[in-house]
């Protein structure tokens, strides 16, 4: 998931329902830093250091308020069916219910699933090829009108299917469906939009049948995907849905989105809490700015002005230090371990990049230590040498082919890759850059830096956020016609397991025109039919034993630098209530958040 889990759960044997926990491995990376209680007003609250980690801060069940979040940049898009950022899918839960949801509590509660719209875990035939889901009695959108199976349907059918599906966000759907080769999606469609669309039945209004092209024993995990959010077709206007998406959630849009701007949400009088545990639904209102300049939201939060930096990636450089060496700010501060990786894209493609030997250059020229220090040192991270964070089953923190004694690279490597590819004096090439984050730029000056002891030029072009992962570094074409040889990026697994990590950054079959998150391109025979392979085994460690080839043979073709196994530096002014890191999305969970300021 774009900078958007322990140990996947195995679904096995007859019909069952699939089980609540996804697994313990993610304990590994959630160590508990102070303890403590909290208090439940504003003020001065009881908490220490990095306490959000692992436990609830400053829990209250105070309603009302309003809760005020601010972003540098803008959503992809605020529509659950079109967007990829993990602050996105944290955030659209305020309005749109899926058919599963993660638990809302900290450490490794966090990553086990539980029925949201759906009224149980969904059931699987014997080879796991069909998963059959029941929704909730009783749900109904913001005017009144019922949430139907179809509606579900339909917004699958929106966001995976045809020449005209919703660009952002990923394509597991599209993927594994059966039947489903030939259906032009619902835009192409001149009479019944879903005609044509049979890798899912509905028997009836409140009944979904997900039929798969092949065994996939972590499809449950699919279904957590804010895609899984209703549409009703009548109100679906393709991309400009995002306006005023209809509300499934306890809260909807008070007027339209303004791109750029904001995004104000009200409670809606139409959700029932009681089909609906999983959100405390506790403010009255909710706020958005939307384009604030990133020291402007560290200085705001800390000044009282503001509750949450929506990004999710913690503050900027210039608050870091002073935040982590304040002792009297520093009990409101929280440095988790995330299962995020910070990384750099290395085209398969772009010239003179296509030849092996051109990118393995680059890796031993990286300086490691000026990437971690680019991140901000240990507070900002652990330095990486493999592509899977340690707590995922098959990561192997012994992958490391591109060895340096200080971390500050092996020019000598370096120089001899160079020969090797024909490019003794090296090369030019661009590196793409997420202007609103200052981490990404200091990471491309940290490359640029490090390429230039070896002769390699590297020319830093910058984009903005909201458009970056689908129109610049997500196009192929225009990654191409940019020479961008190179793209800082960030990635957290959109579930707990290699596949839910790797696959869509690293198999050849997750390659798209637009929204394309495999922007290496890479396409390797070898490692595709991994990919094919290890979904159909049901033994974890077999499976384990597959993502940990997949990651070493990444590493050996040189298509993604690992910079940090990110930690970020979280700031919870006194007046938030119910703070805690959720394993999950890899942040504070929105929707458990209160406060105590009118």
């Amino acid at each position: 998931m774009n900078t958007h889990h322990g140990t996947p759960a195995t679904f096995r044997g007859r019909r069952h329902a699939a089980p609540a926990a996804v697994g313990t491995a993610l304990v590994l990376m959630l160590t508990a830093c102070g303890g403590g209680g909290g208090g439940g007003g504003g003020g001065e609250v009881d908490a220490e250091f990095n306490q959000a980690e692992a436990e609830v801060v400053n829990p209250s069940d105070q309603t009302g308020g309003t809760l005020r979040y601010a972003i540098s940049a803008d959503f992809d898009s605020p529509d659950p069916g079109n967007t990829y950022y993990a602050f996105s899918w944290n955030f659209t839960r305020y309005y749109a219910r899926t058919l599963l949801t993660y638990t809302e509590a900290p450490g490794e509660a966090g990553t086990e699933l539980q029925p949201d719209l759906a009224e149980a875990l969904p059931e699987a035939n014997e080879d796991s090829t069909e998963w059959t889901v029941r929704l909730k009695q009783g749900l109904r959108y913001e005017d009144g009108s019922d949430i139907t199976a179809q509606d579900v349907k339909y917004a699958i059918a929106r966001s995976n299917f045809g020449d005209q599906a919703l660009p952002n966000g990923p394509k597991y759907f599209q993927q594994l469906l059966a039947d489903s080769e030939d259906y032009e999606g619902p835009y192409a469609a001149e009479g019944d939009p879903l005609d044509g669309f049979d890798g899912i039945e509905t028997p009836d209004d409140h009944t979904l049948v997900f039929r798969l092209n092949k065994s996939f024993s972590e499809f449950p995990y699919v279904l957590i995907q804010p895609q899984t959010a209703p549409v009703p077709p009548d109100a679906d206007r393709g991309e400009q849905y995002q306006s005023q998406v209809v509300s499934s959630g306890p809260y909807k849009f008070d007027g339209e989105y303004r791109p750029g701007v904001s995004l104000n949400l009200v409670r809606n009088d139409q959700w029932d809490a009681s089909t609906d545990p999983t959100r405390e639904a506790l403010p009255d209102r909710i706020e958005v700015q939307l384009g604030v300049d990133q020291n402007e939201i560290d200085q705001r939060l800390v000044n009282g002005e503001l509750d949450v930096d929506m990004a999710g990636v913690g503050v900027g450089p210039a608050m870091r230090g002073s935040l982590i060496t304040d002792d009297a700010r520093r009990v409101s501060v929280d440095n988790p371990q995330t299962n995020t990786l910070r990384y750099v894209n290395i085209s398969t493609v772009v010239e003179p990049l296509n030849d092996p030997a051109c990118r393995q250059a680059v890796m031993y020229a990286a300086d490691r230590d000026a990437l971690h220090r680019a991140w901000g040192g240990d507070s900002g991270g652990d330095i990486a040498t493999q592509i899977m964070p340690s707590a995922l089953p098959g990561a192997d923190p012994d992958i490391d082919p591109y060895p340096s004694d200080d971390d500050k690279g092996d020019l000598e490597m370096a120089r001899e890759k160079l020969e090797e590819c024909g490019r003794p004096d090296g090369f030019s090439t661009s590196i793409g850059a997420r202007a609103d984050r200052p981490s990404d730029v200091s990471t491309a000056e940290a490359v640029q830096q490090a390429l230039e002891r070896v002769g390699i030029e590297v020319e830093i072009k910058q984009y903005p956020s909201d458009t970056y992962t689908n129109t610049q570094a997500g196009s192929p074409d225009f990654v191409h016609e940019n020479d961008l040889g190179l793209t800082v990026y960030g990635w957290a697994p959109d579930w707990a397991s290699g596949y839910g990590f790797m696959s869509k950054i690293l198999d050849g079959d997750a390659i798209q025109d637009a929204g394309n998150s495999n922007i290496s391109e890479f396409d390797d025979d070898e490692v595709n039919g991994w990919f094919d392979e290890v979904v159909t085994i049901e033994d974890p460690e077999e499976r384990a034993s597959i993502y940990t080839r997949i990651d070493e043979r990444a590493m050996e073709q040189a298509v993604i630098l690992p910079a940090v196994f990110e930690r970020t530096v979280m700031y919870r002014p006194p007046n938030l209530t119910n703070v805690y890191y959720h394993a999950g999305y890899s942040m504070y969970d929105y929707m458990s958040l209160g406060t105590t300021r009118e």
